[in-house]
């Protein structure tokens, strides 16, 4: 009996953690897309814009996530299946807009889109940071993690792009890495989905 209470209390003391930790890092990216909506407006970049819309689609994801936590194997892998969709329409708006930028093409300014870059990047690390503890604790938080570290590949990618562009002068390098983080987006969303689907179909064997 006493070992049941132990495991009950336990495991209350997880969701308590998740539930914070998911509410910190949905209103840092809340926050962190305002910035960016302005950044990417000002300084014409579509490596900026998709970082944009990765901050709008991962505030999202944060509240789903805080919405399952303690919830049952099967609702989490739902949600994570709705990451998977999320993940999938950043990754199709990015791909229209370097579309749109091909047919018109500009350089970006180098100013505007490098603070904005940097000040990205921290706040993402910040987020898988504080995400990496429970990267392992389910299907909901671990697909949340993986969402967290794309951003950082993607603030990461960004900020090469700044240099690129200041070198070159040229748009070409945004749009370079606007694909890379297309290829990268799709990846992500690939395993986000299978992960879920799995999880699901265990969900369903289980309870048959």
């Amino acid at each position: 009996m006493a070992d049941c209470c132990g495991s009950d209390l336990e495991t209350q003391n997880l969701n308590q953690a998740q539930r914070r930790v998911l509410t910190i890092v949905m209103l840092i990216n809340l926050v962190t897309f305002v910035g960016m909506v302005a950044a990417s407006w000002l300084s014409h970049s579509s490596a900026l814009l998709s970082g944009t819309l990765d901050n709008l689609g991962d505030a999202m994801t944060y509240a789903l996530s805080l919405a399952v936590v303690g919830a049952s194997v099967a609702a989490k892998a739902k949600v994570a299946l709705f990451k998977g969709i999320l993940i999938s329409l950043a990754a199709i708006a990015v791909a229209v807009q370097i579309g749109w930028r091909l047919l018109h093409p500009e350089v970006p300014i180098v100013t505007t889109m490098g603070i904005a870059a940097v000040l990205n990047l921290l706040a993402n690390g910040v987020c898988l940071y504080l995400l990496s503890a429970h990267r392992e604790d389910d299907v909901n938080m671990s697909s949340v993690w993986e969402c967290s570290r794309n951003d950082v590949a993607e603030g990461l990618a960004v900020l090469v792009t700044v240099a690129a562009v200041w070198v070159f002068d040229s748009a070409w390098p945004d749009l370079i890495v606007a694909l890379a983080l297309l290829v990268l987006f799709s990846r992500s969303a690939v395993k986000v989905l299978t992960s879920a689907v799995s999880e699901l179909r265990g969900a369903q064997t289980a309870g048959a």
